[in-house]
């Protein structure tokens, strides 16, 4: 430590430098650090403060003039050294308020942290630069890229029209399917430049949703019905008729789902649904599980397939094609949604994509949302001892989450449904996860998810999550 009178400094190897000077500008102090950046040495003591900050403080008569705000704020002031060479510090320059006798001056040299600000910058414009060539280079592209390919499609279909032989139109019909591939390639390319340089911009309008699930159904059944694959749609009673939303990417994404999952699954069933799981003033969360029974991926594998232009492995892109783009731009459109995605699989055993978007509901469909009426065959189930009004009445009651009947209903398929997953029967294991969904039809959004995890687990006859997903369940009883 230096002490000079009764004032106590730090220690001369202080990182900072440290400068005391009095009410003449005169330095009685300086550590080692400012020695030695200021290039003066021990002379630095007997020197002024206005040879160190010219542009600061000033000889007079008085002893010297300056402008500068006395205080703990630290100010950007200029430096300079023994051969008037100068570099820019960070200072804080404290006075004695009693007397003024003294003052301390602590300054950082921040030459080295403005250049690397000056090469930040320059590395940003640079970047933003390159980026926008980038962008306007994909565009150019995928415009040529286009012409030619639409030129040919559009030659193909004229020749449709024409008498041809056998092997002449399942030529056309190949060269078709190129170009449509070709296409999408391009829209994906063109997709994904956008969503990189942060210019991809939704277009959310009103739509009928159903309407919008039967189209991509329709897009896609013929080609599974070919592959002799089965194919489900089911959506949530609680999911109004119209909502708010980017119509045109929500079907992009449940398309390329769709897509990935009939390329990947020679046999067994694909199946989508959609539920509501949450809802805040006029916003709501909709949530869509896309399952198949394909070739599946490893757990290791997993975290490759949201990557721009990344394959599980390249046996996969040999095989299948593909450009690893298409789950990349789902996962960004998904987050523009205020949504995410995941994916659950094994190997050899298909795979199952989750993802949640949030959309706005509209006015007239504000208060809508309630449950429609539970089937009959579980009405039958839970009653079949009651009749007329009195079953009526309880129906009424065990459709709302929370009330005895409803608990009580919950408990029985339970323990049905439990019994079923130990004896390894999923068949009818599905058939009680049915019951148990309709009754947590207006449960809270926390026990909605827990079913629909318990569910999955089931549709995969995983046994351990079952169990898990029962357990958990069992727990908000």
């Amino acid at each position: 430590m230096e002490q000079i009178g009764e004032y106590i400094f730090p220690m001369d190897n202080a990182l900072e430098m440290i400068l005391m000077f009095d009410r003449t500008g005169k330095i009685s102090y300086a550590n080692a650090a400012s020695k030695q950046k200021l290039e003066y040495g021990d002379e630095l003591c007997g020197g002024y403060i206005s040879d160190i900050f010219p542009n600061t403080f000033r000889k007079s008569e008085k002893g010297f003039e300056t402008e500068y705000l006395f205080g703990t704020s630290p100010q950007q002031l200029v430096a300079y050294r023994k051969n008037l060479t100068c570099f820019p510090v960070e200072a804080r320059i404290v006075s004695n308020e009693a007397d003024c006798d003294f003052y301390l001056c602590m300054a950082n040299d921040i030459l080295e942290k403005e250049y690397l600000t000056r090469e930040v910058d320059r590395i940003r414009r640079e970047a933003e630069e390159a980026l926008k060539v980038k962008s306007e280079f994909v565009a150019n592209v995928t415009h040529e890229l286009r012409t030619p390919v639409n030129g040919i499609l559009g030659n193909v279909r004229e020749m449709f029209e024409r008498e041809m032989d056998g092997p002449t139109e399942k030529s056309l019909c190949i060269i078709e399917r190129c170009c449509g591939d070709m296409n999408k390639i391009i829209n994906n390319i063109l997709d994904f430049s956008k969503l990189e340089a942060g210019k991809f911009t939704l277009d959310p309008r009103k739509f009928h949703f159903r309407n919008m699930l039967d189209y991509v159904k329709a897009n896609h059944m013929n080609k599974l019905t070919e592959k002799g694959l089965d194919f489900f749609v089911t959506v949530s009673p609680q999911i109004p008729e119209y909502v708010i939303g980017d119509e045109l990417r929500i079907v992009q994404i449940l398309n390329n789902l769709l897509s990935n999952a009939q390329k990947f699954t020679s046999v067994g069933k694909i199946t989508v649904e959609a539920f509501k799981t949450a809802q805040v003033n006029d916003r709501a969360e909709l949530f869509f599980i896309v399952s198949d029974t394909g070739i599946g991926i490893d757990e290791a594998d997993k975290d490759k397939l949201f990557q721009s232009f990344s394959q599980v492995d390249a046996s996969i892109s040999r095989k299948y094609g593909g450009t690893g783009l298409g789950l990349n731009i789902c996962k960004q459109l998904v987050e523009l949604m205020n949504g995410r995605i995941e994916v659950e699989s094994r190997k050899n055993q298909g795979s199952t994509f989750t993802f949640s978007i949030w959309v706005n509901t509209c006015e007239e469909e504000k208060n809508s949302g309630q449950l429609d009426d539970v089937s009959k065959a579980l009405e039958s189930v839970a009653f079949k001892e009651k009749s007329g009004a009195e079953a009526s009445e309880e129906a009424e009651d065990i459709r709302k989450y929370g009330t005895p009947e409803n608990t009580e209903g919950l408990k029985k398929n339970l323990s049905k449904l439990i019994l079923c997953v130990e004896m390894e029967n999923w068949e009818k294991a599905e058939m009680f996860m049915e019951t148990i969904k309709q009754l947590t039809e207006e449960a809270p959004p926390e026990v909605k998810r827990i079913v629909l995890r318990l569910k999955m687990a089931i549709q995969k006859e995983n046994y351990e999550k079952a169990a898990a997903g029962f357990e958990e369940l069992k727990h908000f009883l």
